[in-house]
């Protein structure tokens, strides 16, 4: 069994690697196949950032690029891509790209571990924002840079360098010759050989025959969870079967009732959808792991996944969400694409166990839109505000008309072996009036509806406390009460 070539664009060139693995990451390839090392390797599970790179796609004939980890990507999803890291930004003279020179006149560089990582990050919202005009706030490059760690403690000068780098000279890329020779390895196609070790469809009925055909063919989206597979737990799949280029998938599609999400769509997309129907997810978006990993993983995935302590589930089973399952069955002309449909919640059996059939997929993940009276809050619990998973996560979604809860759908994440919903606390609520009584009796159900485990992120006692406190934190929101929020805090000295 063999691996396609592997093709992609680097520094306006098409570079082409042949028998790489199929769960090689983009790291090794670059640090060891290509002897790059200006990408480092830190955590090897994408966290501290410093193996950030950019890559860029070819979308409607513009140039759209991403910061990723390479750490944990695998190097065959470059396939029919661009690649930039930090030996290819500056320009071909030796002058340094804009996010670089900024770093060096705001002494954004300490040990300089962590600095490629940082540069890379900067690069790409440059980019962004000397494309669309726009200058670059102090809340941009936190934003841009929530998946990088500086272990010195040196944020200030690297948030100066990004609020600063746009007034460098620019450098040009050559981002013309690269989205050329991007179009070029289109029109090449990358239909793999029917033995191929690494699978990427581009298309619905390839990826469900491509199921059917290898139902044990590990599924990768985002590689999010399955690169730490690989890079932590040293597992290797002979044979991978990636979701990312199905073209039906990559869509967000409206319906006058529902948001119907493609499973290849990125946590970034998926969630912007979601907070445009619903504003007030914005911070806890912003908070589901780094810029990177959003980048990268997929609504899909996460939801595939089904780790017990994964963010969007809660949420998801709060809302009323339910996943479309597809599969290719039938003899010869005979066979066809069936598909069934269950909610979220019904998707899990056990501990990272779920329904779904050897030939399955799952193809999309359809949420009910906001309605009037409906107030939806999510909460997550975890030791570090920004890129960290969660203890305790819970989702609310009460419908109130003339002070009755007319509607209650909770979901919890952290208590139980799956995500779950808190049938319990719902019924507490339903048909009751929302008052401080009833939302005092709803916490001691709640507290009383799970039994959590201790583990390095919390303890079972806290857990417990915790759901009772968000419960109560949501009666105080709905009173009016902001000031127990971090997001509406004002630093001393900033307007409010």
């Amino acid at each position: 069994m063999t691996t396609t070539p592997l093709k992609f664009v680097r520094r306006g060139e098409i570079v082409t690697l042949h028998d790489v693995p199929p769960t090689r990451t983009l790291l090794e390839v670059l640090r060891e196949d290509l002897h790059c090392t200006g990408t480092k390797e830190g955590c090897n599970e994408g966290d501290c950032g410093a193996c950030t790179v950019v890559v860029g796609e070819s979308v409607n004939g513009e140039l759209k690029t991403k910061a990723v980890n390479s750490c944990i990507k695998m190097a065959h999803s470059l396939n029919g891509k661009a690649l930039w890291t930090v030996e290819d930004i500056a320009a071909d003279d030796g002058r340094l790209h804009p996010a670089q020179q900024a770093m060096v006149q705001c002494h954004g560089s300490q040990c300089g571990f962590c600095t490629p990582g940082f540069v890379m990050s900067l690069f790409d919202l440059y980019r962004h924002h000397a494309h669309a005009g726009k200058p670059i706030s102090r809340d941009d490059a936190l934003h841009a840079l929530s998946g990088n760690l500086c272990r010195c403690t040196g944020y200030r000068p690297i948030l100066d360098a990004a609020q600063t780098m746009l007034g460098q000279p620019a450098v040009d890329l050559r981002e013309a010759e690269t989205l050329s020779k991007l179009e070029l390895l289109a029109q090449e196609g990358r239909a793999p050989s029917t033995d191929s070790s690494y699978i990427s469809p581009t298309s619905l009925a390839g990826l469900l025959a491509a199921r059917a055909q290898y139902p044990q063919a590990q599924i990768v989206a985002g590689c999010t969870d399955v690169g730490l597979w690989v890079t932590k737990m040293h597992k290797d799949f002979p044979r991978v079967l990636d979701v990312t280029q199905v073209a039906e998938l990559r869509r967000v599609e409206q319906y006058p009732h529902h948001i119907a999400i493609g499973a290849a769509v990125t946590l970034t997309d998926a969630f912007a959808a979601l907070v445009a129907d619903r504003p007030q997810l914005a911070t806890f978006a912003s908070r589901f792991a780094g810029l990177p990993v959003r980048n990268a993983g997929t609504l899909g995935g996460n939801v595939a996944n089904g780790s017990p302590i994964g963010d969007s589930m809660p949420l998801l089973i709060a809302l009323g969400a339910s996943v479309v399952l597809m599969a290719w069955r039938g003899i010869g002309n005979k066979a066809k694409a069936v598909h069934r449909e269950l909610r979220l919640e019904d998707l899990y059996t056990g501990y990272r166990q779920n329904v779904m059939a050897p030939d399955e997929v799952l193809a999309w993940i359809k949420v009910p839109k906001a309605v009037p009276h409906e107030r939806s809050r999510v909460y997550k619990i975890s030791k570090r505000f920004e890129d960290d998973i969660s203890a305790v996560c819970l989702a609310l979604n009460l419908h109130i008309e003339s002070g009755i809860v007319t509607h209650a759908s909770i979901g919890v994440g952290g208590v139980a072996a799956t995500p779950v919903r808190a049938l319990k606390t719902q019924a507490a609520l339903l048909g009751k009036p929302w008052s401080a009584a009833t939302v005092k009796a709803a916490q001691a159900t709640l507290r009383g509806e799970f039994s959590p485990i201790s583990d390095m992120r919390a303890s079972s006692a806290y857990r417990v406390e915790v759901l009772g406190n968000l419960l109560q934190r949501y009666w105080l929101e709905s009173q009016g009460l902001t000031a127990i929020n971090l997001e509406s805090y004002v630093p001393e000295g900033e307007a409010a």
